[in-house]
């Protein structure tokens, strides 16, 4: 498949060292800001030697195994450049972080199989490729475009949805785009193709143009060029794209909805779905999940609801 390859594990990853369990009773019952904010006590830079997974999920293992991991090998699909996803430290893959490269690298040593990292493009890309039963897991966003073909783990959290003006805005929060489109024409917001996004903001926005970008890349250039007024997405691709641009570029305050993360599997796979659920609980519980989270910095998360 184009945009496609593939990294493999020979073996199952090696067993946590022994500040794992420690840094995970610490972060266990602490509020979910608060174990963000750890940074004494995280786990290690790479998540290389994953913790043990618990008695319960052990035992569940090998029915597990056979229908999460059909193959043998848990394949990992994952797009570079998203914290959700992948981002790479060139001339050190150890310390490569992202959700769904780290939670992958968990899953595929609970469930006792080797770990295959297959990169994509693009999020659609992956996903069809999920739909096709050519990736076994990604975490991403939870969207009806793709649900005939995946399920959905338990939410892992939410992540809010914002804007980013470009630089030397004058903007300062939300309600200031409907403001400045009623005094003035031509008013324009950039969103991603394919996410789904452009119905909601035309609602909220009546006044301004959506205008579907190809890419963050793409975005950031329009940006600067200041053929668009702001870009709408993730908060957690937001603020480093903030920070690229420089230039007085900022996250408005305020958003525009909420997007719920979890794990996608191929659709067929219902037998892996409690398991999968319990695996959701324990790396919330346990503080895994947020220690990957600190690992790839990213930022605009709110505890979910468990539902």
């Amino acid at each position: 498949m184009p945009g496609r390859s593939t990294m493999s594990l020979a073996s199952p990853l090696s067993t946590a060292s022994p500040s794992g369990g420690k840094c995970a009773r610490a972060v266990r019952g602490l509020a979910w800001a608060g174990a963000l904010l750890l940074t004494a006590c995280a786990l290690p830079p790479s998540l290389v030697s994953p913790p043990e997974p618990p008695e319960q999920l052990t035992a569940a293992a090998p029915a597990a195994r056979a229908v999460l991991a059909p193959t043998g090998v848990l394949r990992v699909g994952v797009y570079a450049g998203s914290p959700l996803s992948l981002l790479e430290q060139p001339g050190d893959p150890s310390r490569n972080a992202g959700l769904a490269h780290d939670l992958g690298r968990v899953m595929a040593h609970w469930l006792g199989v080797p770990f295959e990292l297959v990169r994509f493009d693009r999020l659609p890309d992956l996903m069809l490729a999920m739909g096709q039963g050519e990736v076994d897991f990604t975490v991403t966003w939870t969207s009806d475009l793709y649900g005939g073909d995946v399920n959905y783990s338990l939410p892992l959290l939410d992540l809010e949805q914002g804007y980013l003006a470009g630089p030397d805005t004058r903007l300062r929060a939300a309600p200031d785009l409907n403001t400045l489109a009623s005094r003035q024409g031509g008013v324009k917001i950039g969103v991603l193709r394919g996410t789904g996004a452009q119905a909601p903001l035309a609602r909220r926005h009546p006044q301004i143009e959506i205008v579907q970008l190809g890419s963050y890349t793409e975005a950031s250039t329009r940006l600067a060029a200041r053929q668009i007024e702001a870009f709408a997405a993730s908060k957690s691709v937001l603020y480093p794209m903030a920070e690229r641009l420089g230039d007085g570029a900022r996250v408005l305050d305020g958003r525009w909805g909420l997007e719920t993360v979890a794990i996608a599997i191929p659709k067929g796979r219902q037998a892996g779905m409690s398991y999968l659920s319990r695996f959701v609980l324990s790396v919330r519980r346990e503080g895994y999940l947020q220690a990957a989270v600190r690992r790839a910095d990213l930022r605009g998360t709110v505890e979910p609801a468990i539902r």
